[in-house]
């Protein structure tokens, strides 16, 4: 609490305001409206805050089933909004259109509907904006279209839970602290004393205060009845009024999220994104093709991985994904940072920061952590508080670690930035003694929960039921990812090159046979001859996990498949109970266990995909990434706003259908944006060596859905270049357009 918090036996005071249990003030609640008919939802970001609504911008009470459990306002893992439902003489508006198309900003545009010896329908222009910028802002302009006055009542009403998202996403809490009302003596219902605002309260059982704090904008309400706020508005004929409130959220009377100097109106808070935005825009790679629908792609993309940046300490990387993931991951941030190298470094330079800050130090059995591995993931709410969930971090992930040093030294090759590099060398000595001393046993680097709330699988497929057999059954034991074993066998590699270059021989040398025994052992223990594919997993008893999933297409492009086996993998990866037209799913659909709407046992994930389509192109089949590739991309455009889905379901494409949605998914999320520049980054097939000055281009490939395609602003090392690549029936060339700096670039046909 904070110096300015007072509590009595029956009040809590802060800074002269008081309040009271919720309870003992109890308040009539305005009702809420039911909607005939499900509505989708349109989400909105800026930095720690995000809101999710219905299409009218509606957060209702009543809605609050599996399919709407998600709306409200949030912040840092807290829900300081789970009802703010405009109504129009106690009945809901008649949407007409509405966008969440800025990322920031919702535009709705609604009308009323009948309302007897008050309004004939579509009298009214309702225009709403709604928008985050450390804040919450909404405007209404209300006009009347009609030849003659009108009068009504328009209302907004208000709740706060202040859940934690672990509730929302179903979690039990034996104890919950307490919903506050601000203390208002001598008032019916015990009204809020200041017409002008609203506060919503809730004292955690950290003894922490939570507020939502509601100003009111342009006109005041004519009366508070609870936390509804009421407005008699009388129009004349094509008259405009406009009404508005600004939410800011508190913790400890502080501002709650890391956005301590919000703006104070709606015009201000759009003008501070737009311009934030352009500033980003203009420091990464410009990439542009000939064809608009392919573009519309580029730029969703683009302006989603600018929204899913978030603010963690005096650091920035990206978060994983709206609603449930929008916080730091390990796997997921670094993924996402190795897929969006070409488009901006300074993702991945933030990322390897900010988790080698978080790098294990002690051995903590709750929390999974040890000396040297890398987190999971990172919640700062009220759960997290009080110890109830062991996210202060959680580091429980078996290939956070490896993907840390992978992303180590893919970033070296792409900026030659010798002081990140340096001052990081530390991390990834203690990131590589981690990985050697759990791999010490079996020569393998596996899993197994040692948590009671931790992760059962801890893998990227991290669900229950995914790791299964031919039979369908579930494996048991620690697990031995074969993909892990892959990452763990590229970070040998590529670390050895940096302790040569640091000239740290010994390393060098004990890594890179380190990473040959790891080679012949992996060939010769998850090697199916019989299945000629390479096995899910190894068991608890050294049993393959004999499925046929996607897992082994992330070995691929690392090298640790004999070049005969990974064909082998290839093709089989692109078999039609693999491969659905729209991708390859996650477990074939001849498994047992397969389910076209499991989260992990036969659905599509566009990372999956990407990272799938560049070891395909890797082993030079071109045309099957390209084909891979296509698929997404289709996919994609068939979704609101071009945004390819965290996931989808695993149906086959016959021709006319169009990719079925996965109830669920994250949307934006993070790696399947970056999904969309790694199927570039395949198509072009960089291959950058800023420490030797280089830049290959190797037998670049543009789809048929593509003739041109240029690279504006791309930067390798100290140089800034331009690149157009044109296509020509099966063959792509490329030309260097403008480069400033000493950059050697290599075209290999």
């Amino acid at each position: 609490m904070t110096a300015e918090t007072l509590t009595t036996q029956d009040k809590i005071i802060v800074d002269g305001i008081a309040f009271i249990p919720a309870q003992d003030a109890p308040i009539t609640e305005w009702p809420c409206v039911i909607s005939e008919r499900p509505q989708p939802t349109l989400t909105i970001k800026d930095d720690d805050i995000f809101l999710v609504t219905d299409t009218l911008g509606n957060i209702s009470g009543c809605l609050m089933d599996d399919r709407t459990a998600s709306m409200g306002l949030f912040c840092n893992d807290t829900r300081y909004l789970s009802r703010s439902e405009l109504q129009i003489e106690g009945r809901s508006p008649v949407l007409l259109s509405s966008t969440a198309e800025k990322g920031f900003l919702l535009s709705i545009l609604c009308t009323n509907p009948h309302i007897e010896d008050r309004l004939k329908p579509d009298t009214l222009g309702i225009r709403r904006e709604i928008a985050v910028s450390g804040a919450l802002f909404e405007e209404i302009e209300v006009s009347n279209y009609s030849t003659i006055p009108v009068s009504f009542e328009i209302s907004i009403s208000f709740n706060s839970d202040f859940v934690d998202l672990f509730e929302v996403r179903g979690a039990h809490r034996e104890k919950q602290g307490k919903l506050l009302r601000e203390f208002a003596p001598n008032t019916e219902e015990n009204t809020p004393r200041h017409p002008k605002a609203l506060r919503l309260a809730y004292q955690g059982l950290d003894k922490s205060l939570m507020q939502s704090f509601i100003e009111f904008q342009h006109r005041t309400p004519d009366e508070l009845k609870g936390y509804t706020a009421l407005w008699q508005i009388e129009l004349g004929s094509h008259e405009t009024q406009k009404l508005g409130y600004r939410l800011q959220m508190l913790l400890n009377n502080s501002s709650a999220s890391t956005n301590t100097d919000a703006p104070s109106t709606l015009k201000q808070a759009k003008a501070a994104e737009s311009s934030e935005e352009q500033h980003w825009g203009e420091q990464i790679t410009q990439i542009r093709s000939d064809k608009a629908t392919f573009n519309r792609v580029i730029d969703r993309a683009e302006q989603d991985l600018y929204l899913l940046r978030q603010t963690f300490g005096k650091h920035k990387t990206v978060a994983a994904g709206v609603p449930w993931y929008s916080t730091l991951f390990g796997r997921d941030s670094l993924i996402t940072a190795s897929q969006t190298l070409m488009l901006n470094p300074q993702i991945a330079k933030e990322t390897l920061t900010l988790l080698a800050l978080y790098q294990g130090k002690v051995e903590d059995e709750w929390r999974e952590e040890e000396p040297g591995k890398i987190l999971h993931e990172l919640r700062q709410g009220e759960m997290a508080r009080c110890q109830e969930i062991p996210h202060t971090p959680y580091y429980g992930t078996i290939d956070a670690t490896p993907l840390w040093l992978m992303l180590y030294a893919e970033y070296y090759a792409w900026t030659y930035d010798k002081e990140t590099l340096d001052r990081l060398w530390v991390n990834a000595i203690a990131a590589m003694d981690w990985i050697d001393r759990n791999s010490k046993q079996t020569g393998y680097l596996g899993y197994i929960c040692k948590s009671r709330r931790g992760l059962a699988n801890q893998g990227w497929k991290d669900s229950g039921d995914c790791i299964v057999n031919r039979k369908g059954e579930l494996a048991t034991g620690p697990i031995i990812l074969s993909e892990v074993q892959a990452y763990t066998y590229a970070a040998k590699i590529r670390l050895a090159e940096i302790a040569r270059m640091k000239k740290r021989i010994d390393l060098a040398d004990r890594w890179l046979e380190e990473a040959r025994e790891l080679k012949a052992r992996f060939n010769r223990d998850f090697w199916m001859e019989d299945q000629h594919f390479c096995a899910l997993a190894l068991d608890g008893e050294g049993n393959q996990v004999d499925s046929i999933t996607s897992n082994p297409g992330h070995c691929l492009h690392l090298g640790i498949l004999t070049t005969e086996r990974a064909s082998s993998v290839a093709e089989r990866l692109r078999a039609p109970d693999m491969f659905n037209g729209w991708g390859i799913r996650t477990l074939s659909s001849l498994s047992p266990a397969y389910n076209p709407m499991g989260y992990h046992i036969g659905s599509v994930w566009p990372h999956d995909n990407s990272l799938i389509a560049m070891g395909l192109r890797s082993l030079g089949l071109a045309e099957q990434a390209l084909e891979v590739s296509q698929g997404l991309l289709d996919m994609t455009l068939a979704q609101s706003y071009q945004r390819p889905p965290e996931l989808f379901c695993g149906y086959e494409r016959n021709g006319d259908n169009t990719p079925v949605q996965y109830p669920v998914a994250c949307s934006p999320q993070a790696w399947a944006t970056g999904s969309i520049f790694q199927l570039l980054h395949m198509m072009v097939n960089l291959v950058p060596d800023a420490a030797n000055n280089c830049l290959r281009i190797i037998d670049p490939a543009l789809p048929e859905s593509i003739n041109q395609l240029s690279l504006h602003n791309l930067r390798v090392g100290n140089t800034i270049l331009d690149l157009e690549f044109e296509r020509s029936g099966r063959t792509t060339a490329c030309r260097v357009a403008r480069k400033r700096g000493n950059l050697r670039v290599v075209i290999e046909a």
